[in-house]
Order: structure tokens, then C-alpha cells, then sequence
């Protein structure tokens, strides 16, 4: 069984692979309850000509249903990049105890870099935040996957 942070975001690492080697933004995330993964996702925005198909949504609603419930009180996620304004919204909406992320995004990240929608506690619901968990793994993913994407339009 994993125990540690690093681990099960060494899943939601693979998970951005998966992503990058579809050429989708190598974005991936794991929720996990009771120490096991129930579910793992990464972005598929691309694949499923879906704006809302980020990692993190997608993983909430496999949770869902293998689980059979909506309210993840008990769930933890992990997830390579900090969420955006949905995404952290959605995470509020499924009632997760807590969220670990890799790096921050200062371009759209809800959860302290651009917005802190969690802990300004004007919600219904808040959330654990752990911020860095494996950080520069999870920047690398996405500098390469960008610098690829640079060299083939030049």
C-alpha cells in the first residue's frame, strides 16, 4: 500500500506521460481514498473536443462512479499542476478533504498563484491545499511538452 505524498504523485506524473504522449496537455491526477487509488486521469481536452475534459474533472466523475456517490469527503487528490478556477471549484463541488499539487500556475492557477477561491473562505466548502509535492518533476513534464510543441511550429 502507498503511504506518502511523493508516491501516489509519482501516478498522477505517469498519468501526465499519458497525456503528453497524446498530445494533450501532460496534466494528470489520481484521487485516492483510504490509501488506494480509486481513480487516475489526465487531460483529454483534445481527444474528446471537450473544454471541460481536465484532468481533475474527469478523475471526479470516475470517483463518482465507482464509488457511487458525489460527496468525496474522505477523498484525497493529487494532481501535477495547481487547478484552475473549475477545476477548484469542482473539487469544492465533490466536497474533498484535501488536495496535493505539483507545481503552481501562475497563468490560471485558482489555489494561490492568480486566485486563492479555497482559502479566502467565502465557500460553502473548503479543502486541505499542500503545494510543491514533487514540484520540479511536474514543471519538467510540462516544459518539454511545451518545448516540442515550440519546435514544431518554428
Amino acid at each position: 500500500m502507498l503511504t506518502t505524498d511523493e508516491e501516489f504523485m509519482g501516478f498522477a506524473l505517469a498519468e501526465a506521460e499519458k497525456a503528453a504522449a497524446a498530445d494533450e496537455t501532460p496534466i494528470g491526477a489520481v484521487l485516492v481514498v483510504n490509501g488506494e487509488i480509486v481513480a487516475s486521469a489526465h487531460n483529454m481536452r483534445e481527444a474528446l473536443q471537450d473544454p471541460i475534459a481536465h484532468a481533475e474533472t474527469i478523475v471526479l466523475r470516475e470517483a463518482s462512479a465507482r464509488l457511487n456517490r458525489w460527496r468525496l469527503t474522505d477523498a484525497t487528490i493529487y494532481v501535477t499542476l495547481e487547478p484552475c478556477l473549475m477545476c477548484a471549484g469542482a473539487l469544492v463541488l465533490a466536497r474533498i478533504n484535501r488536495l496535493v499539487y505539483g507545481c503552481p500556475d501562475p497563468k490560471a492557477g485558482a489555489l494561490g498563484s492568480l486566485y486563492d477561491v479555497v482559502r479566502e473562505g467565502r465557500l460553502n466548502h473548503t479543502y486541505t491545499i499542500t503545494a510543491g509535492v514533487r514540484e520540479e518533476e511536474c514543471r519538467q513534464v510540462l516544459k518539454q511538452f511545451f518545448e516540442k510543441l515550440r519546435n514544431q511550429i518554428s
